[in-house]
């Protein structure tokens, strides 16, 4: 059965379109790690999707070792870089495909090794599911809390041995990964700061998510700007305010966060491949993204 909070959010990434997709389709965009995008995904709007160039970089698929188990990423990087700040980018409920490639290829151009791991590969392979509500039944829902933190952790150890300086570490998600941001940046000290894009603040509580971003605003170690979207169905602006004041409750890092609401954004306003993305919204939460890493030492 579907988680009802996931299905909440799911309902608001693509508003009036139908989430079953024909089996050609899905056979056909069914790829390889960064490249092309998820069925679940479509419609893409491929005139606005964002091509940043490799040259000059280091980029493609790695593989990280979480305690035995060899778990694709995708890695980018100037060429020859040493001692690069890191940052983790955490996926959508769609994996790592072409538009999170292209994230991390943005932050490499901006002097950055960037890493995106492939955090539901335990469970099934979100690429191939062209069903968005059996896609969140069957893979997404089945995701531990426990084994992200832990698989962010074998990535955050891979950067240190892998030109990375774990003195300037940041994170950054979207969606699902924009939830996990909040998590992870109460959970590993090393996180000198998060960019939240519209992750889910509140919600219910189960064995496998015994925590919301709301439980642990108080006990950040690094602060996290969040960026949300004001027309954002799934995400209410209650949930926004309330943790506002649960952040001002807490530690120094968790009040020197902030937020930014985009006035009539929906959610998935940066995805420039689908029709929620909002140019102006997307571009300035982007410049905001590398000033706020830059501020706090990342």
């Amino acid at each position: 059965m579907m988680n009802r909070d996931l299905e909440t959010e799911f309902k608001a990434l693509l508003p009036g379109q139908s989430t079953e997709l024909g089996a050609t389709r899905r056979t056909a965009l069914k790829a390889a790690l960064g490249v092309g995008y998820a069925a679940s995904a479509l419609p893409i709007m491929a005139q606005t999707v964002i091509k940043t160039p490799t040259d000059g970089l280091t980029a493609g698929e790695v593989s990280i070792d979480v305690k035995g188990f060899k778990m694709p990423a995708y890695r980018a990087m100037p060429a020859g870089g040493k001692n690069l700040p890191v940052v983790l980018v955490l996926s959508e409920i769609f994996g790592v495909h072409e538009h999170i490639a292209d994230v991390a290829n943005r932050f490499a151009r901006a002097g950055y090794l960037a890493i995106a791991p492939e955090l539901f590969v335990r469970q099934g392979d979100a690429q191939s599911y062209g069903e968005m509500a059996k896609l969140i039944a069957e893979v997404i829902s089945k995701v531990p809390d426990a084994q992200v933190l832990g698989d962010l952790d074998a990535t955050v150890a891979w950067a240190g041995a892998n030109g990375g300086d774990l003195a300037r570490v940041g994170v950054t998600g979207f969606c699902w990964g924009g939830r996990q941001t909040w998590l992870y940046t109460a959970h590993n000290k090393s996180i000198k700061a998060g960019v939240a894009w519209y992750g889910r603040i509140v919600g219910t509580q189960n064995e496998l998510t015994p925590k919301n971003p709301i439980d642990i605003a108080g006990q950040l170690n690094g602060p996290v700007l969040g960026l949300y979207g004001e027309a954002d169905t799934g995400i209410p602006l209650d949930g926004v305010e309330k943790m506002k004041a649960a952040l001002a409750a807490g530690n120094a890092k968790s009040k020197a966060s902030q937020f930014v609401v985009y006035k009539d954004a929906p959610h998935a306003f940066h995805a420039d491949y689908r029709p929620s993305y909002r140019k102006e919204a997307a571009e300035d939460g982007w410049k905001r993204c590398l000033a706020w890493f830059k501020q706090h030492g990342v």
